[in-house]
């Protein structure tokens, strides 16, 4: 089978030419230029009868789109970066009359730097807790590395038996995954089977506690009698720790804040709303990683796995997820309070 040979450069031609006026054989010429004779004769020629080293114009199918159909495909995607081909290709034949495929509605997309991906998962976040959150990142970005090694970093998680990742696909530009736009929002602690409150710092992991029942602000407080002071003294700094929790309802009740108070040295309340500023966030997908390589078909399995798991995450990753908070809070700034890459 023959293949189509590579169309000369326009400075090529024009090199050939310039050969040819100062007196160079054709065969010369395609020895300086390593092409063949054929090809030498050929621009030569046509430069002498025609004037001219252009291309002429090719004839082919005319573009169904124009400039403004192109606008106006990247317009829709603007405006909701979820909308799929098929939907903006009808939206375009209602506005236009133009009938095109979905493939070339997602061609002139990419032509535009709109590519299709899937939409990253983030917490949806109120305007107050943006706020909130550019105010706790200001406070705290110029804390040394030392004060956050002296934080109990502690939280709530659900572990599920089986589910669906649910995956979206999002139109967007290059660089702009964590743009408010093109971020499909999640609501914590939807769905689950065994609930769990763990704590860690910068030393390793503390405890693990299952959560049986309904957790109110009851449940919390015994969580915390039976596991804070425990953890506090095997990280050894049960005398000057700054306990993290964030600003959840059962948090902020005065049963919880009056046994802070006379319980713990020190007590730094997070934003709510804010997972990507609490590094045990880290650690709780992590356990979900770690146990996809166990067959769980029960609650007692499930909490097998995790009790497993928790117990080999060294303070290697711990100590790493302490030293990334400094680059955690100035992501929070950056972004506005928006949602960032943590």
């Amino acid at each position: 089978m023959s293949t189509k040979r590579k169309e000369t450069t326009l400075e090529e031609r024009n090199i050939i030419i310039s050969l040819y006026v100062k007196g160079n054989s054709l065969r010369k010429i395609g020895e300086l230029v390593a092409k063949s004779h054929a090809t030498i004769q050929y621009i030569v020629n046509k430069h002498k009868k025609q004037g001219t080293i252009e291309n002429k114009r090719r004839s082919g199918r005319p573009a169904k789109l124009n400039e403004r159909d192109d606008r106006f495909i990247v317009r829709k995607v603007k405006e909701n970066p979820f909308r799929s081909a098929p939907t903006i290709a009808a939206e375009l034949e209602l506005a236009t009359g133009k009938h095109v495929c979905p493939k070339t509605i997602s061609n002139r997309l990419k032509e535009a730097g709109y590519l299709s991906r899937t939409a990253r998962k983030k917490p949806y976040i109120t305007k107050v807790n943006r706020q909130r959150r550019l105010e706790f990142a200001k406070k705290y970005i110029n804390k040394p590395l030392e004060f956050w090694k002296t934080v109990i970093f502690s939280d709530e998680s659900k572990f599920n038996l089986w589910g669906s990742d649910g995956k979206r696909l999002v139109w967007r530009e290059n660089g702009k995954a964590l743009n408010p736009k093109n971020i499909k929002t999640t609501v914590k602690h939807g769905g689950g089977s065994v609930m769990v409150w763990g704590c860690m710092s910068a030393c390793g992991l503390g405890n693990l506690h299952f959560i049986e029942g309904i957790m109110d602000k009851y449940a919390y407080l015994n969580i915390l009698k039976l596991n804070l002071k425990q953890s506090a003294e095997k990280f050894g700094i049960a005398d000057y720790y700054h306990f993290q929790q964030d600003n959840d309802p059962k948090h902020k009740s005065y049963l919880i804040k009056e046994w802070l108070l006379y319980n713990t040295p020190h007590v730094l309340e997070t934003p709510s709303q804010s997972p990507d500023m609490n590094v045990i966030e880290h650690i709780w997908g992590e356990l979900k990683r770690r146990i996809r390589k166990y067959v769980i078909s029960n609650k007692n399995d499930l909490k097998n796995a995790l009790q497993e798991e928790w117990a080999n995450i060294d303070g290697n990753i711990t100590n790493n997820l302490i030293a990334s908070i400094p680059r955690r809070l100035q992501a929070v700034i950056d972004s506005k309070g928006y949602p960032t890459k943590y």
